[in-house]
This record gives structure tokens, sequence and C-alpha cells, in this order.
């Protein structure tokens, strides 16, 4: 059940407005305000598709893992920089916005929880959960909603894991409880509490941000992973084929993008920037569009969004875009 204590109810998204006809229209005109302790997601018709902004307005799990704090204000940056995007997109989508989940008085697995009760919330009303993080602790809380919403319908679905990301994210939870870092690796144990399968691929993984430890995990995990040499020497052949057959295995997927998997160029407004991330056009924008386009999506995030420590709303911008180019592409299970 879903804390009132760890929820904001939504704001109405506010922008430049052109006119009232369909060609003129941008997002914040077609965005509608739930608030779900009061009322419930607009249904859904038959073949329609709609999609449920979720801000998850925490950096604990960033404090906890030792990292910069201030990706708690990311979910208003991602919703202001997307506010003015030119509606390009089917007049039948719904456009939900259900608010935030907070972090209240740093008890961070308390705040997952009510996260994963949102998304199942969301994914039981047929809508796609599109989260605006937030640390990357929003993997934990946001996969977990998916997995009880697949459990709930006993079909046997198997849910992939697919993060953009420069770290594994398979600490080993600690005296400090959930962290940034914690995410994937308390999946697998919940997988293998459940007794499913743990299907998980990486892709931008820098040697220089991990550990021999979380490499070592990984193997033990059978996680999958390609590091960003593959994007930096435009590896196609590599990279689509480790994606193309994660896709096959899996009947859903859920997908996060850390920023920080980016050059620092790009995305100077992260926890932990890398200098040597890859680049979110060329060959990143093949594999997200194949992702986008394999009908397999059960839920996306964007994560690690710092605005405090952003140059020019750079960041801001680019998460904005990612998120533009998913609506452009939306197809969902």
């Amino acid at each position: 059940m879903m804390k009132p204590d760890f929820y904001r109810q939504p704001a109405g998204w506010t922008g430049r407005i052109d006119g009232t006809d369909e060609e003129l229209l941008r997002w914040h005109q077609r965005v509608t305000p739930v608030n779900l302790l009061t009322g419930s997601l607009p249904s859904l018709k038959p073949h329609q598709q709609g999609v449920a902004f979720l801000g998850f307005a925490s950096d604990e799990g960033v404090r906890r893992n030792k990292g910069r704090v201030g990706a708690a204000e990311g979910p208003a940056a991602l919703r202001t920089a997307s506010s003015n995007f030119p509606v390009h997109f089917d007049s039948e989508l719904i456009l939900a916005d259900v608010g935030d989940v907070i972090c209240k008085d740093n008890l961070l697995e308390e705040a997952q929880q009510t996260l994963s009760d949102t998304v199942l919330t969301i994914r039981k009303a047929g809508y796609l959960p599109v989260l605006l993080g937030g640390g990357h602790e929003i993997t934990y809380g946001h996969a977990h909603g998916i997995y009880q919403h697949l459990l709930a319908r006993k079909r046997g679905e198997k849910l992939g894991l697919l993060n953009f990301d420069a770290h594994f994210d398979l600490r080993m939870k600690g005296e400090e409880g959930s962290t940034s870092g914690t995410g994937f690796w308390q999946l697998a144990q919940d997988c293998k509490l459940e007794g499913l399968p743990f299907y998980y691929l990486a892709l931008g993984i820098q040697a220089n941000s991990n550990t021999q430890q979380l490499f070592r995990i990984a193997g033990d995990l059978d996680a999958q992973y390609v590091d960003a040499d593959a994007f930096h020497l435009q590896d196609k052949a590599l990279l689509h084929a480790a994606i193309g057959q994660f896709l096959r295995d899996v009947d859903h997927v859920y997908l996060t993008i850390d920023l920080d998997v980016f050059s620092a160029a790009f995305a100077p407004g992260v926890s932990a920037t890398a200098y040597n991330g890859i680049r979110p056009d060329g060959l990143f924008l093949e594999c997200y569009r194949n992702i986008l386009q394999s009908g397999k999506l059960a839920g996306i995030d964007i994560a690690e969004l710092n605005p405090s420590l952003d140059v020019d709303n750079r960041t801001a911008k680019l998460g904005a875009a990612l998120l533009f180019e998913m609506i452009s592409n939306l197809h969902y299970h």
C-alpha cells in the first residue's frame, strides 16, 4: 500500500502556449495530473496507450554511497526541460503525471517500497511507468514493482533488466542498507528467493569505475555487460548482437539510464561524472531506439540527474531528450 507521507501529489506542467490546435500543442498541454491518493489513472480504451510520469525525489542512496547529493531535485528539472516539447505523437496517447515519491527523514527503504507500490498501481492500470530520478536507488523500487505485477499475473513471464551505466550497481548491501549502488544486487537476491531467473545486461561499463569484486559478482550472477569501449570504437556488431540476444531471451524489459554513462561534456550534472563516458548520439541512439521499438518495454527511468551540478541545464536537457525519443518510439507491454 502506498504510504501518504512518502507521496507528493502532482503539480501542473507549465510552458509556452502557441494555440490549442493539435499541430500547435506542446507536452505541458497534454499532461494530465493525477493524484493517486484521491483518484485513479484514466481508463484506457482497447489498443490505447498511456504513459504515467512518476518522480523519485531521493538522493539518500547517493549519500549512503558517498556520492554528491542533489539528485532529489532531478524530477522537477526533467519536467521543466520537457514541458515545451512539441507534440509529435498520436492524439490517442494519454500522458499523465502522478507526482513524486519522496524520501522522508532519510528512510530510503520505505521510500523504495512506496515507489514499488506506485509502479504496481501504474502497471495494473495498463500504463507505462516513466520514472524521473533521483539517484540510482530508483532501480530497486521501480523494477521491484514490475516484478510484483508480473508475479501477480502468474504467466511465467521473464523480465530483463537493462542498464546504460558506467557502473554495475551490484554492490552487496551492507550496514548502511540500500544505496544507489546496490539495486541490481538486491534484485538478484529477490530473484533467488522467488525462484526467478536473473536477466541483467549493463551497457557502457567502465573498468576504472568498478572493482574486481564487482566484476566477480557480475560473473557469479551470470550478468552480461558490454564495456564503454564498444561505443567508443563503434563496435556495432557486438552491441547489436548483445542487445538482440538479450531481448530475445526475455518477455519484458525494465530499462534504466544512468546519466553518468555519458561523457561529462554532455552530462556534467550527475553524481559522478565520466570524462570518458559515451556520446549520447550515433551508436547509443541506434541501441536505444532498438530497445524502445522492441515492444517489450515495461518501465523506463532516467537516473542521477543532479541539477545543482549542471551547466546550462545541459544534463537536464539530455535527460529530457531521452524522454522525447522514448515517447516518439513508444512500443510497450
